[in-house]
Formats: structure tokens, sequence, C-alpha cells
């Protein structure tokens, strides 16, 4: 199948450095990459990528930490990782804001979206300074659950109930005075949109209807991020240039109920036909962003996904690559319980991450695989 012009990362399959910062529901600040070491282990870490033929990254600029105070930035915490990732060569895609911001600053306010754009604009003339290119960025990671967890579920900030709808409009609005402010800033950067892809399946005897409402919801953000929805928001449609979405072993389920497996074929949607609905109702070139599974499954949850993109190519959806998220096992958000979900393990040994051998074997299988169709892989 034919891709849209040039290759849009240097390896199908890229690697995700868990990145996020919220403050979650009992006030306690995360940070992933202090928590995981990969502030301290960046250079390591890249280089470990390309072992594994991984050339390109997903990772995180950490707002609440680089603006110190309004309008004053120290770039330390992400300079380390820029310069790491240009000495081992990994191209990376930045996460401007992975659920957290700076303390003090209400998400509701106009001085919010006012304070993101002048930091994402900084942010983009110190990586043409840094690195002398245009940055490949994502404005606001997952709009749609991030308004779901922090808008209704009171799971991290702001920890809301009911406000959903007016928080995901104002993430909206923040992601697009983002774009605006970084395309000034950088002409030739390429902005991401980045958000999970689901589908909910009605019981036996249950009306569809208000399911199949529900499913529609996933597609709020990037239709307000386009203008489709909303337009008083300023959406417009080349509000971004790649579709990221975001697909794990729990993305299908039953209303109100457990999710479905990948056996239950009676009701279970392939991926392939998700990336290829997500593709045709916006045009832009996609790929999926976040994939994984956790402990032992790892090796054959991959499988199954290369699998699936490899069917959605041939079918016609142009999916350009694939994002192992994370790449690097994590503390999970609300307890110290351990997440085995990457293809590498937390601990260094030596100071280097131990591998998950069965799924770099996998990988390896995967990649050879994926050659076929793109040369990339």
């Amino acid at each position: 199948m034919t891709q849209p012009g040039p290759a849009l990362f240097d390896s199908f399959f890229l690697g995700g450095f868990e990145c996020s910062t919220q403050r979650r529901g009992d006030g306690r600040r995360l940070d992933l990459i202090a928590g995981t070491r990969h502030d301290l282990l960046a250079e390591e870490d890249y280089r470990q990528l390309t072992e594994h033929g991984i050339r390109s990254a997903r990772d995180g600029v950490r707002w609440h930490l680089i603006e110190t105070a309004p309008g004053h930035y120290d770039w330390a915490p992400v300079l380390g990782l820029m310069r790491a990732a240009r000495k081992a060569g990994v191209q990376v895609v930045w996460d401007l804001c992975h659920y957290g911001w700076p303390d003090g600053l209400d998400v509701f306010s106009a001085a919010f979206v006012e304070r993101f754009a002048a930091y994402a604009a900084a942010f983009a003339r110190l990586h043409v300074e840094e690195l002398g290119t245009a940055p490949m960025l994502c404005p606001v990671n997952e709009i749609s659950f991030f308004a779901w967890a922090g808008g209704d579920m009171a799971r991290f900030q702001p920890k809301c109930h009911g406000r959903g709808g007016a928080l995901k409009r104002q993430l909206v609005r923040t992601a697009l005075a983002g774009t605006h402010a970084v395309r000034d800033a950088a002409p030739g950067a390429m902005i991401f949109a980045i958000d999970p892809i689901i589908n909910i399946h009605h019981k036996p005897g249950q009306d569809p209807r208000p399911v199949a409402e529900y499913n529609e919801c996933q597609w709020e953000s990037w239709d307000m991020l386009t203008g489709r929805m909303a337009p008083e928001l300023g959406g417009f449609p080349e509000a971004f240039d790649v579709m990221g979405v975001n697909y794990y072993w729990n993305n299908q389920w039953l209303d109100e109920a457990e999710p479905l497996s990948v056996f239950d074929a009676a009701r279970f949607v392939p991926p392939h036909v998700l990336f290829a609905r997500a593709h045709r109702r916006y045009g832009r070139r996609i790929f999926l962003a976040e994939t994984s599974i956790e402990d032992w499954p790892r090796a054959a949850w991959l499988r199954y996904i290369g699998e699936e993109l490899r069917e959605a190519i041939r079918q016609g959806t142009p999916m350009e690559g694939a994002c192992l998220y994370p790449v690097l096992s994590h503390m999970g958000w609300d307890e110290d319980r351990y997440c085995p979900n990457g293809l590498f393990e937390l601990e260094p040994k030596h100071g280097r991450r131990q591998v998950h051998q069965p799924l770099a074997e996998e990988l390896k299988r995967q990649q050879a695989a994926m050659a076929a169709l793109v040369p990339l892989a």
C-alpha cells in the first residue's frame, strides 16, 4: 500500500516513555519520568531502544517543572532528554501537557490557555535552537480521557464531578492556542492529536441506541479541534497533522461490565476495523500511539496487534507506526503496584534496563513481518 509521502517516523515501531504529571485525587503529584529514573538514565534508555530497532519515541515535557513562575522557564528537565535522544539518534514526539500543569494555575481560567500557548511557543523555539528542526509534538495528550478522569470521575486534577464537558472544551481551547503558537514560532512543526479509540457493546436484550450514542462521544475532542463541533472554540480542519489512536487490551467492553476478550468473536470488533473508522472520519495521517498489556501476555498481545496493523494496511488504512506504550515498566498511578508492561523492566542492572525477552523476540518478528508492507519497519 502507498504511504502518504515521506515516512512519518524513523522506525515503524516507537517506544513511549510514561510521562504523566497529574496530581492524584489525594493531592500527590505524579512524575513518571522521575519515578522511572528516565530523567537520569535517558541516554542509556534511548540507546537501548536503538538496539531493538526502535529509532522513534514518545516522551514528555514536564510543564509543572519548567514554568517556575508565570512566563519564566527552566528548560533543564527537558534539555537532558533532548540531548540524550539526539546523541542516540532517536526521533521524539513530545507531549507538552500530559495531564499536569503548574501549581496555582486554574485549568478553567483564561490564564491557563494563555500561559500554555506561551510555554508551547517557547518550547518550539528551544527545539529549533537546540536541534535545528521544528518539533513533532502533541499539545494536550488524551483530551477525552483527561476530561473524563479529571472532570467527571475526580481521579486526578482538577478532581471534579459533572464537569467533563466543560473541561474537554477548555482543553480543546488550550490545544488550539498551543498549536497556533507553535506553528508561529516554528514553521513546519508537526502537530499530533492523540486520544483513545473505544468500542462499547450493548448487553443482550438491551436497547443498543444509548450505547451507540455514547460510542460517538469518543470523537468529540477531534471534532472540536477540527471545527466540526463547537466551532465557537476556534477549531479548524488543519488543527492537527497526525491522528494518534490509543488502543489497549481493555478498550472494548460490555456496557457497565467487564472488558471483552478478543476471542469473543460474536461481539469483539477487530482493531483494524476501528483504525479504519478513525481514518475515514478525519483523513489525517494516523498511527497507533499507545498499546500494551501487563505481565506474561505482552508478546502475545504484540503479535495480535501486529497482525491487525498489517490487515489495516492491506485494506487501505495507512497506519504509519505503532508505539509500545509504555516501553518501560513503571509503578501504578494510584498505588505502588508494579506494572510490568514494557519492553524494559524498571530496575536497571549495571546501569541498563533489563529486557523482557519474550516481548523483544516478538518485536523482532513483527518488525520483519511489517517490513514487507512498510519499508522502515
